[in-house]
């Protein structure tokens, strides 16, 4: 990654969540970076659960083993914090300016935002400390390790009891401690009374440890109750400060009628309020699990896919519509020229083509803008088997009508060409280029380049160019310049070691305009032979 360098994707957070958004992008062939800070949320748990496949494996093995297959796909991954994400001011497709903590910015065509949450936990001494070890939340993650043990559950708010019957599901010496939670309800009191699950009243102070190891609760009145390990229910903050500049902003989450913690609201797909933002994992789904967090990180990258599709489709949709509104115009342009004359050219081969086309054995043939015919028939007369293509449909009746009286039409194949938007097919023992030049907007070079890539082995490309304006019409053309004849040869950019250039001249003859008008005319000549 460099400074500036632009993505279809940027995902921060390298975690279940972002990984599994990553890989379902990197596969969809989409262009990603993933920003991660190196902090998940279950750095302090030794092992991951309930992930099929990866039972046991410890949160850094997880991460390590996701890196290398998004690798495996062209994800690039980078160790770093974002500190600000913003909208672009253009209109472009790159919708994201992304600035990371080092300085760098990256651009993006959307965002993946799975940066997980903060566990904020009761204020009781040393209960940070053993956070993720034997101080734990969630039975699926860590119940079946403290299974049979003397387990405590601490309540601050509605979820304790339900917290408290789960982890009696996994061992029978269960107590819930009151702390500073509601009063339990008649219910409740008789569900944890069935159960089994002693109730002790009054604020815990601490937690005592011994050879690094939880052995009790202490209680504010110096009671100490012997525990083996501590179930907690922390508040759920959603790390989300990075999208404040998008204007997204977190909301409250609330279960059982109580605020449990923050997240970042969002659609079933992760699409958030702000067009092109997604977001996974706990910053949005409080509850997820690891194996959750990557179902719904797959899930984004999915949604997120599928809108760069549709935003790709509607863009090739209009391209393809102002294209084909350029070949009316272009095609009209010409057509309005041919009809405005009952016969545009004099029906006569350009002399260059004539000399040079006369001294080869006949072969096939390309005529590039073949106008009203008169190279086509000739090179036919002298044997030639000729593709003919030109933009204009009124040249091309006019060309074929003219091949069909001079006999030549079953040597000749007439073909309504734009070759600003696409080139014939096959290749050809001579590609002839007579004044391919154009008073409307038209690809010269490229066209050209095409052109040479059309000639067979052994085969030559004639492109015969005005040098200069006629002089008869110089007065309505003052500032017009012609490419010299070794700039041409320069814009094909060829091969030397493929190509044997002939000729590169330029040539001056006399000429007549369209009202008997003589002069002199300078003619650019490049003649060059494939090897």
């Amino acid at each position: 990654m460099t400074d500036g360098t632009a993505y279809d994707v940027v995902v921060v957070g390298g975690g279940a969540a972002g990984l599994s958004g990553a890989l379902a992008l990197g596969r969809s062939r989409r262009s990603v970076l993933v920003v991660d800070g190196g902090v998940p949320r279950n750095a302090p748990a030794g092992q991951v659960h309930n992930f099929l496949t990866n039972e046991g494996v410890s949160p850094a093995e997880l991460y390590a083993r996701g890196r290398a297959e998004v690798a495996r796909y062209g994800v690039d991954v980078l160790d770093g914090t974002v500190t600000t994400a913003r909208r672009r001011d253009d209109a472009d497709r790159l919708r994201f300016d992304v600035e990371l903590a080092d300085g760098r910015r990256v651009r993006a065509r959307r965002l993946l935002v799975t940066t997980g949450l903060v566990d904020e936990l009761p204020d009781v001494a040393g209960l940070a400390e053993r956070w993720g070890r034997d101080v734990l939340h969630c039975p699926y993650c860590h119940g079946w390790e403290v299974r049979d043990r003397a387990v405590g559950v601490l309540a601050t708010g509605p979820t304790a009891v339900h917290q408290a019957l789960l982890f009696r599901q996994l061992t029978d010496d269960v107590v819930l401690f009151a702390h500073t939670a509601p009063p339990l309800s008649p219910e409740q009191a008789e569900q944890l009374a069935a159960r089994g699950v002693r109730v002790v009243e009054g604020a815990v102070a601490a937690v005592e440890v011994a050879g690094d190891r939880l052995t009790g609760v202490r209680l504010a009145s110096g009671e100490v109750v012997a525990r083996q390990a501590l179930a907690v229910a922390p508040r759920f903050q959603a790390r989300a400060d990075l999208l404040a500049g998008l204007g997204l902003a977190t909301g409250e989450f609330l279960m059982a009628g109580q605020v449990v913690g923050t997240h970042v609201p969002a659609d079933p797909t992760g699409a958030t309020s702000v067009p092109g933002v997604w977001v996974a994992g706990n910053v949005t789904d409080l509850g997820a699990t690891v194996v959750v967090a990557a179902a719904g990180g797959m899930k984004a990258g999915a949604a997120v896919n599928a809108d760069l599709v549709a935003e790709d489709t509607d863009r090739a949709v209009a391209a393809r519509r102002a294209a084909q509104a350029v070949d009316e115009q272009t095609a009209r342009h010409w057509d309005e020229l041919y009809a405005g004359r009952d016969r545009m050219w004099s029906g006569r081969a350009n002399p260059h083509l004539v000399e040079v086309a006369g001294a080869l054995p006949p072969g096939t043939v390309l005529d590039l803008g073949c106008g009203e015919g008169g190279d086509a028939i000739w090179l036919a007369r002298q044997g030639w088997r000729v593709t003919a293509v030109d933009v204009s449909r009124t040249a091309l009746d006019r060309a074929a009508a003219e091949a069909a009286r001079a006999g030549m039409a079953e040597r000749i194949d007439f073909r309504r060409h734009d070759l600003a938007r696409g080139f014939p097919d096959g290749t050809f023992d001579l590609v002839s280029a007579q004044f391919l030049q154009s008073p409307i907007e038209f690809p010269r070079d490229r066209v050209l380049r095409a052109a040479a890539r059309a000639v067979a082995p052994g085969g030559r490309l004639l492109i015969v160019e005005h040098g200069e304006v006629p002089p008869w019409a110089r007065a309505h053309h003052p500032d017009v310049c012609f490419p010299t004849p070794q700039e041409t040869l320069t814009a094909l950019e060829l091969d030397p070691d493929a190509w044997h250039t002939e000729r590169v001249e330029t040539v001056r003859r006399e000429g007549t305009g369209p009202h008997g008008e003589t002069g002199h005319l300078v003619d650019n000549l490049v003649l060059v032979r494939r090897r």
